[in-house]
């Protein structure tokens, strides 16, 4: 297979090119539609020709330096050490990179979402997100029949299919939230899905024609696993995340005041570091708070004309004494 070189986030990849579907498939398919009923389903067959059956099934060239994101991420050791296993085991291989899927577990805000984004940009593939507490039916992963008014394809046919990878990070948010009646269930594709020999040859109910899903990377987060059927716990390595301790929350407000003004080019105007007093007002917020407030306080001293941050700057803090209003 050729190989070609990415270098999507800094980080050097490798990609090899697999083929997540067969032609020969579609156009079985394809010739079988005669009526205009039928045009979204013939519409979505034409464009899977067109694009052609291969996507990039990336991997990193070696073991990533991932001390960056043991620094960002300090109670999510557990999951970053189960992703190196799996990166190790595959960079010396012709085979793709296989990860098993996880179940990241913690409560709100401790920042699973973000593990999931900064994993996909480690292994130099794609990232879509499949918000389960919102969906109200199985088929927003499987796909809808072609039968009904208004069907599509599922998440998993879109990132695949549409997308540029044949092993993307989807993450599956709040799964534990799905909401499911007696017809439907919103987990029932998971099933299939997160086997890799029936993922291998995973029908969308709308495309009705299989296609690769083995190497997709599966993140899927809750905060109670009690609601979450038994057999597909047993399918996922499930890590236990605590919200960080005070020592790890500045350490995390830290690293992200440090990765906000190194992408934006104000970023200049203000100090490398940030004081002590502001670490500690920041180390008693979840870190889905921390960039919020930061990018608050970033133009809070902007507006007051300083190069540093301050506790007042922080959203809610009460105003320094002295202080009323805007400086001309």
């Amino acid at each position: 297979m050729p190989s070609h070189s990415l270098v999507p986030t800094g980080r050097i990849a490798v990609a090899n090119v697999r083929e997540v579907f067969r032609p020969a498939d579609v156009q079985a398919r394809l010739a079988k539609i005669n009526d205009k009923e039928h045009e979204p389903l013939r519409s979505t067959y034409e464009r899977m020709l067109e694009r052609g059956p291969h996507r990039f099934a990336v991997k990193p060239s070696g073991v990533p330096d991932m001390r960056d994101l043991y620094e960002q991420l300090p109670n999510f050791g557990a999951p970053l050490d189960d992703v190196r296993r799996h990166v190790a085991l595959s960079q010396d291989s012709r085979e793709g990179l296989e990860v098993t899927p996880m179940l990241l577990l913690g409560p709100p805000g401790v920042g699973k979402t973000h593990f999931a984004r900064e994993l996909a940009q480690l292994l130099g593939t794609g990232m879509n997100l499949v918000p389960m507490s919102s969906m109200t039916a199985g088929w927003l992963l499987s796909g809808s029949s072609s039968q009904w008014k208004g069907a599509k394809p599922g998440k998993v046919f879109e990132a695949i299919v549409d997308g540029e990878y044949a092993n993307p990070v989807i993450v599956v948010d709040e799964v534990d939230k799905a909401a499911s009646d007696a017809q439907y269930d919103p987990l029932g594709s998971l099933y299939s899905l997160l086997e890799h020999d029936t993922a291998s040859h995973f029908v969308d109910e709308f495309a009705e024609v299989g296609i690769d899903a083995s190497q997709v990377i599966w993140v899927l987060t809750a905060n109670d696993a009690r609601s979450i059927p038994e057999p597909i716990l047993n399918r996922m390595n499930v890590f236990d995340i605590e919200a960080p301790t005070l020592e790890q929350a500045r350490v995390i407000a830290e690293s992200l005041y440090r990765r906000i003004r190194g992408s934006h080019d104000w970023g200049r105007h203000f100090e490398p570091a940030l004081g002590d007093d502001v670490l500690s007002a920041l180390a008693e917020m979840s870190p889905r708070d921390m960039r919020r407030a930061l990018m608050t306080a970033f133009g809070n001293a902007r507006l007051d004309g300083r190069d540093t941050l301050r506790p007042c700057d922080l959203p809610d803090a009460p105003p320094e004494r002295g202080r009323i209003g805007f400086l001309s």
